[in-house]
């Protein structure tokens, strides 16, 4: 009887620990499936930067699922003509749809700053440090929470923009946008341009438009960004 009942109890517990497992294993597999099944796609990859030209610096970025959402994370070295470095590192945290939910970056030179936002209901709670200061706070309302977060000198974040830009529906879009290091909020046109070559290679064309800025994307046929260009400041940034 004691044999029995001891084998009954092992095989409750080996059921009872499958059971979980499997718990566990959809649990992960419903997360990747919600953040898969959004706008973004996975990407890894690297630019280079390009003034003139002549190369000035470079990015290593990523972007890829995080939990149920997205994680876009990226870093850019740049060289001025004196030798002087500037190393600036993001990290956006999306829903599948694209909606921000927490941005903090940091820009390091002779000094450092750093700064972390969090989204919520199309504001943004802002917490600036700036090496030497007292931290500063503020916020900032947008009228949708579909917010583009495009910072500077961190270009994967144009990658995230081509994403969010409804191909399905094309024309000019509209979308409210943020730039953190600057704390400027405002609105910027999307509008596909269709096809569009350079270096004698084709690519599909996204213009996107500032009031003082116009920006032009050059993707693959999967909307993959691989090549920036910023004619009237003779910038580019070229996938490697």
């Amino acid at each position: 009887m004691t044999n029995f009942g001891s084998r009954r109890t092992h095989l409750a517990f080996a059921a009872f620990l499958l059971f979980f497992i499997f718990a566990l294993a959809y649990a992960h597999a419903q997360k990747r499936e919600s953040a898969a099944g959004g706008v973004l796609q996975p990407d890894k990859g690297k630019f280079s930067l390009l003034l003139e030209g002549k190369q000035i610096g470079h990015e290593d970025f990523e972007i890829a699922p995080a939990g149920a959402g997205w994680l876009a994370h990226g870093t850019t070295t740049i060289k001025s003509d004196k030798g002087e470095e500037t190393k600036v590192s993001g990290n956006l945290t999306l829903q599948p749809d694209g909606i921000p939910v927490a941005y903090n970056w940091t820009a390091q030179t002779d000094k450092t700053n750093s700064a972390k936002i969090l989204f919520a209901n199309g504001i943004a709670k802002i917490t600036l440090e700036m090496q030497g200061a007292r931290p500063f706070e503020q916020d900032l309302s947008f009228a949708s929470p579909l917010v583009a977060v495009l910072d500077n000198n961190l270009y994967h974040q144009y990658a995230v923009l081509a994403r969010i830009y409804d191909w399905s529906k094309r024309g000019a879009q509209q979308l409210p946008v943020l730039i953190p290091q600057e704390l400027t909020p405002g609105t910027i046109t999307v509008e596909s341009t269709g096809s569009a070559s350079s270096g004698g290679k084709s690519y599909e064309g996204l213009r996107v438009t500032t009031s003082d800025l116009e920006i032009l994307l050059l993707l693959d046929s999967n909307h993959k960004l691989m090549r920036l260009e910023v004619p009237s400041a003779k910038v580019a940034v070229v996938r490697e």
